[in-house]
Parts: C-alpha cells; sequence; structure tokens
C-alpha cells in the first residue's frame, strides 16, 4: 500500500515516551522505589520464616476457606516447590502478584462504582479498557522497562496496567444488575447513596466483584510471568532463563510451580467469593453454632423446670 500516506502513529508514542523521561525522572524514580520497596519488603517478609512454617500458615489458610484436601494439596504443592529449589522465586512473584492485586483493586474497584453510578464515566471507561485488554501483553513491557528499568517496578506496573480492566468491568456490573426495587426500597427507607452502596449494592454484588478480583489476580500472575523478559525477578525470571538457554528441565519445574501458585489464588478468591460447607472455618462455625444452640435449648430447659417448681404448691395436711 505504498500509495497510502504513513501516519507516523510509532513516533508520537515515542515522543510521548522521550517526554516523560526528561521531565518527569524524579515522579518515575519515586514510583519505582515505592513498588521495588512494596514488593521486596513483602519477598522479605516471606522469606523471613522457614519455608515450611510459610507453606503450613498458607494450607491452613487454604483449608479454612475452601477446604482441608485443598489446605493439603496447598502444603504438598509448596513443599514440592521448596525440593525445586524455587521458593525464593516463588515468593517473589507472589509479593508481585499481591502488590499489583492490590493497586489494581484500589483504583479498579472506585471506577467500575463510578461506572455504574454514571453512564458518561461508562461511556468514557469502556473504550479505554477494551484498549487494555485487547493490546498484546508484551508491549507494556516495552515502555515500562524505559521508565523504570529493571526490578521489581516493572513487572508491577506493568501488571496493574494489564489486570485493572476485569475489576472496573465485573464491579460496574455487580452495582448495576442489583435489583433496582430493592435499591427503591433502601431508599424509601431514607437510606443515603453511600448507605444503599454499602449495605445493598456491595453485598449483593459480592460474587461478582470477588470473581472480577479472581481474574485480576490470574491476569496479574500471568503478566508478572511475561515481566521475567525485562529483568523483573521471580519465576518469570527464571522460565525467560531456560527459554534463552532450551533447558526443558528448568522450565518445567519453573512452569510446576507457577501452577501450584496459579491454582492456590485462583481457588483461594474463588472461594471468598462463594464459600463452602466444605471448608475447615464453615465446620468450626457449624460446631459454635450447634454448641449455641444447645445452650440455649439447655438454659431454656432450665428455666421452665424453675418455672414448674415454683409453680408447684405444697400440700396442706388436715388435722
Amino acid at each position: 500500500m505504498s500509495w497510502l500516506p504513513h501516519i507516523p502513529l510509532g513516533v508520537g508514542a515515542r515522543a510521548v515516551v522521550d517526554w516523560i523521561n526528561t521531565y518527569l525522572p524524579d515522579q518515575l524514580d519515586w514510583i519505582a522505589a515505592r513498588f521495588n520497596d512494596s514488593a521486596g519488603g513483602l519477598t522479605t517478609f516471606f522469606l523471613l520464616f522457614h519455608p515450611l512454617l510459610v507453606a503450613a500458615v498458607l494450607g491452613l489458610l487454604a483449608a479454612w476457606v475452601r477446604s482441608i484436601w485443598f489446605g493439603i494439596f496447598v502444603t504438598a504443592g509448596l513443599v514440592l516447590t521448596m525440593s525445586l529449589g524455587l521458593w525464593t522465586q516463588t515468593m517473589q512473584t507472589l509479593s508481585m502478584v499481591v502488590v499489583a492485586t492490590v493497586i489494581a483493586l484500589v483504583i479498579g474497584i472506585p471506577i467500575g462504582i463510578l461506572a455504574a453510578r454514571s453512564s458518561v464515566v461508562s461511556t468514557i471507561v469502556r473504550p479505554v479498557l477494551d484498549f487494555l485488554q485487547t493490546i498484546p501483553a508484551l508491549v507494556y513491557l516495552v515502555p515500562v522497562v524505559i521508565f523504570f528499568s529493571i526490578g521489581f517496578a516493572p513487572g508491577v506496573v506493568a501488571t496493574i496496567v494489564f489486570a485493572i480492566a476485569p475489576g472496573v468491568r465485573l464491579t460496574e456490573l455487580a452495582i448495576r444488575q442489583v435489583d433496582a426495587e430493592t435499591v427503591e426500597a433502601g431508599e424509601a427507607f431514607g437510606g443515603t447513596p453511600w448507605q444503599i452502596l454499602r449495605g445493598i449494592q456491595l453485598p449483593l454484588g459480592l460474587p461478582t466483584i470477588m470473581a472480577g478480583v479472581n481474574q485480576v489476580i490470574m491476569l496479574a500472575l500471568s503478566m508478572v510471568v511475561m515481566a521475567g523478559f525485562v529483568g523483573a525477578p521471580g519465576l518469570g525470571k527464571t522460565v525467560t532463563g531456560a527459554f534463552s538457554r532450551i533447558d526443558v528441565a528448568v522450565g518445567f519445574e519453573a512452569g510446576l510451580a507457577i501452577v501450584i501458585l496459579a491454582i492456590f489464588l485462583d481457588r483461594l478468591t474463588g472461594a471468598f467469593g462463594q464459600p463452602t460447607p466444605h471448608s475447615l472455618g464453615a465446620k468450626v462455625r457449624g460446631r459454635r453454632q450447634a454448641a449455641a444452640q444447645a445452650a440455649v435449648a439447655a438454659q431454656a430447659a432450665d428455666q421452665q423446670v424453675d418455672q414448674a417448681t415454683r409453680g408447684a404448691r405444697p400440700a396442706r395436711s388436715h388435722a
């Protein structure tokens, strides 16, 4: 198509990147330092304890939220990553996912709420989200490595931008799908918009919101692995190193560790959105409720016995 004029969109994008690098270096350094400190500090915290203790705590969390068998699987999987010599990389990847997910949700959920309440905001946000979800993942890594060099920061920033879209979309969907009659009933009783949001829309839309959280986490995990191409630490760096050396063994082991981490995060967040009766927490709560009901029944029986005893009159003797 030589007869068509070339539109220099790439030149414009490069000009924007150069302008940011020239005029906002202090801001970029500050952002990089915050992300490096947060992800690096969380990794240090995980590595501060014995790996078996961390695996046991995460396994107990999985058993409490989902099921005992899932807790056993998580503990065994994390012990397997230790035996493969990938514990540090696994904790680095987990730290990046946690930091990126928290920031993406802190930004995305309020935007989703605004989009649900305002058609103007929804109209503006929707094409931006379409663009973020359709652009190839590797494209995100080109500008972030220019802005933030290597380390945790480029991986975290690229992950936030890549994973934020489902959090916004599913939060908006959760708020919009709440029954209008229920909202009108809350308004009829004098509820303020904040009270209706907090007491009606968010609780009823929680399963859908948690589905968005789950999608954010899964996208974050996939992106932090891709961030290994730009030097971000973790399992992604191990995978890219194995790719460059054509090392099938190391690549398989790192991939297996990623799968274990992905299953743990996916099932855990899914259980938060839809609690299961097979979880250890549900069983403990059930036993407590049964004990409380038994105590109430015993107290009621004692009160009936006391009332019967007080109502009885001693027989009078007739001389």
